[in-house]
């Protein structure tokens, strides 16, 4: 099995650089090139296509034991000719990028290329870029950048001109169902309901078809919005969903928290429930402050993840408005999709999904995610045509 297989419904981009890999360096009309730019909606792949022709750039696109044994250091992020930029904070560093760059100067020790990979690039600020941008203009002969984003527009217009952008689709329900079944062994019915659920997005696929109490959290947040039939309900429907997104956000970082902080303790030598000698503090306390800029990170994403689970209800409720019912996101509703749909009508859906997408832009931009919530669940007020 190669790092390709675990990449599912993005044949044309797999092909594009694998041809890449298979470059000369260098030669007339070569596929190779210094930069590159994955973009793709989140859970396409990005990051995983990455790493997959990171690996074949550092030891050959074949199934021999040299292209093997640096498959598994790429996977393990050990490859001594590959560098990953990845962060959990909400914004890439001066000092990150920096370093990275300085890196990138050095030649390869044991492969063809040094490969520098930057995940999640539309979180460098424009002075941040700028630092990048130098390093893409005058690169080593032997080093080749990766950046990963959503959208070329995420990145200012003097890297986007310097990159070679490989754009990655929306895979199929179909496509990430069958993934899950053959790289997970997930129940065929379970992994279709989680693909569909999560929209296509491989990693929430996964999750929402091996967490129980993440599935519960999701529908808590349709029932939530479902249920609001007054001004008073939006409010107290927000909070709601600020507790569910804080719930979410701690469940992915409360055991990886613990887990940090032990080996950290284990690294100075201190016994479980030892005392920290006040040299080795500052260690700890520097700890401590990333899991707090992580954990904030992660309460953002949780709220998003919410508000696109939202997004998809209200855009199933519309479906059911326009008689359309073939392909709702929400089939385990629909009887509430279709009592929703009666209760407005299709342009005050519309007005509803919009509230949403300017939550999203609201809270993205640091306004108080309760103020953003109640204000998009005030416009989803649905009152039954009976009580009207």
């Amino acid at each position: 099995m190669s790092a390709w297989d675990d990449l599912t419904g993005q044949d044309e981009a797999i092909a594009v650089f694998r041809a890449a890999a298979r470059a000369v360096p260098g030669a007339p009309g070569s596929a190779m090139t210094h930069s590159w730019l994955i973009t793709g909606p989140p859970g396409s792949g990005r990051s995983n296509l990455a790493f997959a022709f990171a690996a074949a750039l550092l030891g050959g696109d074949g199934d021999d034991p040299a292209a093997a044994a640096a498959a598994v250091q790429v996977a393990a992020r050990t490859h001594p000719d590959l560098a990953v930029l990845a962060t959990e904070r909400v914004i890439i560093t001066v000092d990150e990028v920096r370093a990275l760059v300085t890196a990138s100067q050095f030649s390869p020790s044991v492969s063809r290329y040094r490969v520098m990979i930057i995940e999640d690039a539309d979180r460098m600020t424009e002075r941040t870029s700028n630092l990048l941008l130098k390093a893409l203009e005058e690169p080593p002969p032997r080093t080749v950048w990766i950046l990963c984003a959503p959208s070329e527009a995420d990145l200012i217009p003097t890297i986007r001109s310097r990159v070679r952008t490989v754009r990655l689709r929306v895979p199929g329900v179909a496509d990430v169902a069958a993934l899950l079944h053959r790289r997970d062994g997930i129940d065929t019915v379970l992994a279709e309901q989680a693909a569909r659920e999560a929209q296509s997005h491989i990693g929430m696929a996964l999750r929402l078809a091996t967490d129980e109490e993440a599935r519960a959290r999701r529908r808590r947040t349709l029932e939530v919005a479902l249920g609001v039939g007054a001004v008073s309900q939006a409010v107290l429907g927000a909070a709601e969903l600020l507790e569910v997104a804080t719930a979410d956000a701690r469940a992915i970082t409360e055991q990886r928290d613990s887990e940090e902080r032990a080996a950290t303790l284990r690294s100075m030598g201190v016994e479980p429930g030892g005392t920290v000698p006040a040299q080795l503090r500052s260690e700890l306390k520097r700890l401590e402050e990333d899991q707090k800029r992580r954990a904030t990170r992660s309460l953002r994403d949780g709220l998003d993840r919410i508000l696109v689970d939202l997004m998809s209800l209200y855009r199933d409720i519309l479906l059911v408005q326009l008689g359309v019912e073939g392909d709702l996101v929400n089939l385990a509703l629909v009887d509430r999709l279709r009592d929703a749909a009666a209760a407005a009508d299709p342009a005050r859906t519309l007005a509803t999904l919009d509230a949403v997408r300017l939550a999203r832009e609201r809270i993205e931009g640091n306004v108080a995610p309760a103020l953003a919530l109640e204000a998009m669940l005030v416009s989803a007020v649905r009152r039954p045509r009976a009580a009207a």
